[in-house]
């Protein structure tokens, strides 16, 4: 059996290159793993470990499955007995099982050349970089990870392993409005964008907790079988709690990144990066309501300002969330219509809102375009959208060769590339954690992008790189 201390003093050899005679099984199996993985030789299926197999990772572990591209190699979730990850078990009864993704790969991480990870977001890293550094090709719900340090990292990785498919899971990117979007700035429909308004309306919260909380949960009764410790993963003890746990991880500051960091990649995406955005020089909370320091307001307001770049001029984007904190609609807006391929919040206490999720695109030219989540189309609203009807209709717009599923799936085996990798969606994932920063201190920040540092608030500056590691974790942050 491989010890906690083992696994990681071996994973700090492979880290570190070494090939020495009497190598560990961890580290001849994360060089096989590098081999296997490089050497495709027309593949049909690719080999994967499921890491988060309830929720949100039966969602996608369904969605792999309809490629027909998948081998599934093992399974893995802190709560294996837990009646989500029923449906995935049941699919996959062949499949090794794990509570401990670290224990996984130094046991069969010569298996798989794959993984795909659906677990909390305070835990996307760990697993995320171990993989990266053995050799293994990675799908990650977003956002990518929780601080603008482990995105760092974990750019790095990818930039590092060119080899390696890394795809996020913001699945718009393989929709209709990534093509659309796409297709029309390269026409020059889109161009000299001001500002753009993204919301999310719905209901973030799923706990009741009040604003004037002054600790944490009290300690209940851990599930039968659940490995907490693995849950926790890097973050600092907490007693289990069931507000913790079920997605309600999403609102508390220690474990997810709130409605911004669950639906905004959902939303702004394409501006980001096909407008090449990058970071933000100043990022300002510029209203809330139900600040506390446990967990994300009820609603907050927050601008995030892009400088100017490449040709494009200087982009304020304006993110609104929480029941009833609506930006100001332009006239000609219209209805606003729920695309039915937009999924749903899961939540059980839902509340009807007038706005669905989406955004205005607002140019220097007076056209405003108005756009939904995920892979919903743009329009443009009013007299213009009559003005620019003919040029609409003179561009192609190319469909989509393969949705997100397929499309990480095909990179795996050379055959597409992904068309969210880290290195395109890491720095949208920074912004977001300087805007999560920002929610967390109510506070104005200036963001200075040559340095990467915060410079006006030496405190929120810290939170760049995030908490210290709990003990045990300190070597993924190494690697």
């Amino acid at each position: 059996m491989v010890t906690r201390r083992d696994f990681l003093r071996q994973m700090s050899l492979a880290t570190a290159g070494f090939a020495i005679g009497g190598a560990t099984d961890v580290v001849m199996a994360a060089e096989k793993g590098v081999k296997n993985v490089i050497a495709k030789d027309a593949p049909t299926k690719v080999k994967i470990a499921y890491i988060g197999i309830g929720n949100r990772g039966a969602q996608n572990i369904v969605e792999f499955d309809k490629t027909g591209c998948v081998d599934v190699v093992a399974l893995c979730d802190v709560d294996l007995d837990g009646k989500q990850c029923e449906r995935v078990r049941k699919m996959y009864p062949k499949a090794k099982l794990y509570r401990d993704f670290r224990k996984m790969f130094a046991e069969i991480g010569n298996e798989f050349e794959a993984v795909a990870i659906s677990t909390p977001d305070h835990n996307h890293f760990a697993p995320a970089i171990l993989a990266l550094n053995q050799g293994k090709h990675v799908y990650v719900e977003k956002p990518m990870s929780c601080t603008f340090h482990e995105n760092q990292l974990l750019i790095d990785a990818a930039l590092r392993n060119p080899q390696l498919a890394t795809q996020m899971g913001n699945q718009g990117h393989s929709e209709a409005n990534y093509f659309q979007f796409k297709a029309w700035k390269e026409a020059g429909l889109i161009k000299d964008i001001t500002k753009v308004n993204a919301h999310m309306n719905n209901i973030r919260r799923w706990h009741k907790w009040s604003a004037d909380i002054h600790r944490f949960p009290r300690e209940e009764e851990l599930p039968a079988g659940m490995d907490w410790e693995t849950w926790l993963g890097p973050r600092a003890w907490h007693d289990y709690n069931h507000d913790y746990h079920q997605g309600q991880w999403r609102c508390w500051y220690d474990f997810g990144m709130g409605c911004l960091g669950d639906w905004a990649a959902h939303i702004i995406d394409t501006v980001h990066e096909f407008f090449e955005l990058g970071l933000p020089y100043e990022v300002t909370l510029t209203k809330e309501e139900g600040w506390n320091q446990y967990f994300y307001p009820f609603s907050s307001t927050i601008l995030f300002r892009f400088p100017s770049r490449n040709g494009n001029g200087p982009v304020d984007i304006t993110w609104y969330d929480g029941l009833g904190n609506y930006p100001e609609l332009p006239k000609d807006y219209g209805a606003s219509i729920e695309n039915k391929n937009v999924p749903g919040t899961n939540m059980t206490d839902t509340a009807k809102v007038t706005l669905n999720p989406g955004k205005e695109i607002y140019t220097a030219d007076g056209t405003i375009f108005k756009g939904g989540s995920h892979g919903s189309t743009l329009e443009i609203i009013g007299d213009r959208g009559k003005e620019l009807a003919g040029k609409v209709a003179s561009i192609e717009v190319p469909q989509s060769p393969s949705n997100h599923y397929q499309n990480f799936l095909n990179a795996c085996m050379g055959k597409e590339k992904t068309r969210s990798p880290f290195q395109i969606v890491g720095p949208l994932c920074q912004a977001f954690s300087i805007g999560v920063i920002a929610q967390r201190l109510n506070a104005q920040l200036f963001f200075d992008e040559r340095t990467k540092t915060i410079t006006n608030n030496p405190f929120a500056n810290a939170w760049l790189v995030g908490p210290e590691p709990r003990k045990g974790w300190e070597e993924f942050y190494k690697m």
